[in-house]
């Protein structure tokens, strides 16, 4: 379609485009300053960035105890195999200064008597050391902070009310900025000079996930068809310990309470977890939520049991966890919660290099739409928030020591993700979690395929069904068991451990 018969907008030269209005998004945009930003979101980013949802809160080595050798090792171990060990180093040796950045930005960290970090304990950390904000509100207060600050720095500029849905090209391939549509079906062509994916995960493609339903790998998908590396993209972390209430995003029960002591039981409250793994509840999240499951499969409801660990303190410690089982009728200081696995996190994304260069020329990725080699094939409990600001500085970084070429748009792609009516998004939802969920065999990969591939007959390459699309044939490929990637047919873990990398042409 010729660029002329479309509302554009050019942005002034050297400036940056941010689609995604998330902690990395929002943290790389006040780190830019003062080269001009403008953030694209859509007026639901306030509520749908799965930054905001962060329970537990952000770990990084902030006691005298602790060191960025010991982060970064428990980091690799959580990886399975998978982690960069440079790219865990710089993770952990640079987040203790990006959390005390946060806390000089507003954000109020939990504190002690003496005026020090509150840390606690979760899963696969070998110490406490994950700071909280009014106990596991830790995400919403970020972003507020974080949405204040941007609102009020004179070099960012919000383009509010406007979904990204593909990325422009220059004559020679190279990025240059984004087509959006807002929510009349207006379309508006964004040329940029650099342009920085910050979208967040891909939870909204699963039936059950505590993300936000727009979490649906736009990002992923929008890159894939212009050619961008991918890495990693079976690797899907199902929190163990989402609330089993029948909502659509399900809440979550932050780890954080089972650092806290709680444990996991049937309903006659009897532990089950160390049948299963030596570490019992803080075993790593992945055996955590097959334990789950297999419980489920063997028909015993399982359930988180508060009552001693937390007990008649649980609406001071864990407000937002309280309110969701109180809303449901569950009294989680007198009463057992009901849980199940639920998609959570994304290791896999564009892979980047360790300052969100991607593969093509002009597109950065931050947060977790990216791939840096951080997360392995498990992610380490409450490192998602620190790798949205430690790597999100680091991309600011790159983009303000470097000069940037004029970019202008010659080709465009029109989405047709306005095609994926409700029946086809339940379609795809409820295939990604049945056939490509905790458990996974090649029967029903290949089963998935095809459903995703009819449903690409029926409306066309829309985003979710790329990124899908991607993440199965991915796991399909992963003839081996490690972290959050199981084969029932491959229960083994390989030898060699290595990365995936993929292109959409190499599929099938």
């Amino acid at each position: 379609m010729p660029l002329g018969t479309l509302d554009t907008k050019r942005l002034p030269a050297g400036s940056v485009l941010i689609v995604g209005a998330g902690l990395a998004g929002l943290y790389l945009a006040l780190k830019l300053a003062p080269r001009p930003v403008y953030v694209l979101t859509s007026r639901r980013s306030s509520v749908g960035a799965a930054s905001a949802w962060a329970q537990g809160g952000i770990a990084a080595a902030l006691s005298p105890d602790d060191s960025a050798e010991s982060h970064a090792k428990d980091t690799i171990a959580a990886g399975d195999g998978l982690v960069d060990p440079k790219i865990a180093r710089i993770l952990a040796t640079e987040g203790p200064a990006r959390v005390h950045d946060l806390a000089a930005l507003g954000v109020p960290f939990d504190r002690n008597d003496s005026g020090e970090l509150y840390l606690s304990l979760e899963a696969a950390h070998s110490m406490p050391r994950v700071a909280r904000v009014k106990g596991d509100t830790a995400g919403a207060e970020i972003i507020k902070i974080m949405v204040q600050r941007a609102q009020a720095a004179d070099h960012i500029e919000g383009i509010i009310g406007w979904r990204a849905e593909s990325l422009l090209q220059d004559n020679n391939g190279a990025i240059a900025g984004a087509l959006a549509r807002n929510d009349e079906g207006a379309m508006l062509g964004i040329e940029a000079d650099v342009t920085v994916m910050a979208t967040g995960g891909v939870g909204g493609l699963f039936a059950v996930t505590t993300n936000p339903r727009t979490a649906r790998g736009d990002a992923l998908g929008m890159a894939a068809v212009v050619g961008a590396k991918l890495r990693d993209m079976e690797f899907v972390q199902f929190h163990p310990t989402a609330i089993d209430v029948g909502r659509d995003p399900a809440p979550l029960a932050t780890e954080a309470l089972r650092g806290e002591g709680a444990v996991l039981t049937n309903a006659k409250g009897v532990r089950f977890m160390p049948n299963y793994h030596e570490q019992g509840e803080l075993a790593p999240r992945d055996d955590v939520a097959r334990a789950i499951f297999a419980e489920i499969e063997a028909g015993r409801q399982p359930y988180l049991d508060c009552r001693k660990a937390i007990g008649s303190h649980f609406d001071e410690e864990f407000p937002t966890v309280f309110e969701s089982c109180m809303s449901a009728g569950i009294d989680p200081r007198t009463a057992l919660i009901p849980i199940a696995p639920a998609v959570h996190y994304h290791m896999g994304g564009l892979a980047t290099d360790s300052f969100g260069q991607t593969s093509l020329d002009s597109l950065l990725a931050v947060g977790e739409c990216s791939a840096t080699g951080v997360h392995g094939a498990n992610r380490l409990a409450s490192n998602s928030l620190l790798e949205a600001v430690v790597f999100g500085g680091r991309a600011a970084d790159y983009i303000n020591n470097r000069e940037w070429a004029e970019r202008r748009a010659g080709t465009i792609r029109i989405q047709p993700w306005l095609s994926m009516g409700k029946d086809v998004s339940q379609t795809l939802r409820h295939a990604m979690t049945a056939k490509c969920g905790v458990r996974r065999n090649a029967r029903k990969l290949n089963e998935l395929i095809g459903i995703i591939d009819s449903l690409i007959d029926k409306v066309g390459r829309a985003n979710p069904l790329i990124a899908s699309r991607i993440i199965a044939s991915a796991a399909l490929a992963r003839e081996e068991s490690r972290g959050g990637h199981y084969r029932e047919d491959f229960p083994k873990e390989s030898d060699k451990a290595v990365s995936s990398y993929l292109t959409y042409d190499r599929l099938d």
